[in-house]
């Protein structure tokens, strides 16, 4: 990929129907469970919530998915392996956190992942409200941040299948399995 197609798909990415609708779901539960949060109560708590949650997902998508990628040219997208047997799958979904392809096809570090997380984390610091900014505090959101990653991995790995398998024609879901479909296959 050219770094104006990583741009493109990190650009898609934010804008991404599904991405709206997770964000603002998110939010809705943040602040409807917690009137005391930093971001305050109600409406405007809920949008200041939401902002922060834009803002932090642009960060990521232009530092992960467009600059390292194309500084390192490294392929930002995940490659399912749906013809491997499932414990290789779960281990590949796993190694990809920190082991992906490069734009040549050779395998690489996933410096987009490994340090884009990093510096994720220390732009969040600048504005995230009510959050700890000290380096022991930013260093457990990124290694709790690099321990959940592979969470969607699996999703991507193994949702086309579970759905095939239990033919959900439910629109919504649909819609989520298309858009996984359209990463291409791995090895």
């Amino acid at each position: 990929m050219t770094p104006k197609e990583k741009a493109q798909l990190a650009a898609r990415n934010v804008l991404d129907p599904f991405n709206a609708v997770t964000i603002l779901g998110n939010s809705a539960i943040t602040i409807g469970s917690d009137a005391d949060s930093p971001y305050g109560p109600g409406m405007k708590g809920w949008g200041r919530n939401v902002g922060v949650s834009y803002t932090e997902d642009i960060t990521g998508e232009f530092v992960g998915t467009f600059l390292i990628c194309s500084i390192v040219h490294q392929d930002p997208h995940y490659h399912r392996m749906p013809r491997a047997s499932i414990p290789r799958r779960v281990f590949h979904a796993i190694d990809q956190v920190v082991w992906t392809q490069g734009d040549n096809g050779k395998g690489m570090v996933n410096y987009a992942s490994v340090l884009g997380g990093a510096i994720d984390g220390e732009i969040a610091n600048l504005y995230v409200p009510g959050q700890k900014t000290n380096l022991p505090s930013t260093a457990e959101r990124y290694a709790t941040g690099l321990g959940t990653a592979p969470i969607d991995n699996f999703i991507t790995e193994f949702l086309p299948d579970v759905a095939r398998r239990i033919h959900i024609r439910v629109v919504l879901i649909q819609r989520i399995i298309n858009q996984v479909a359209k990463t291409p296959p791995g090895q």
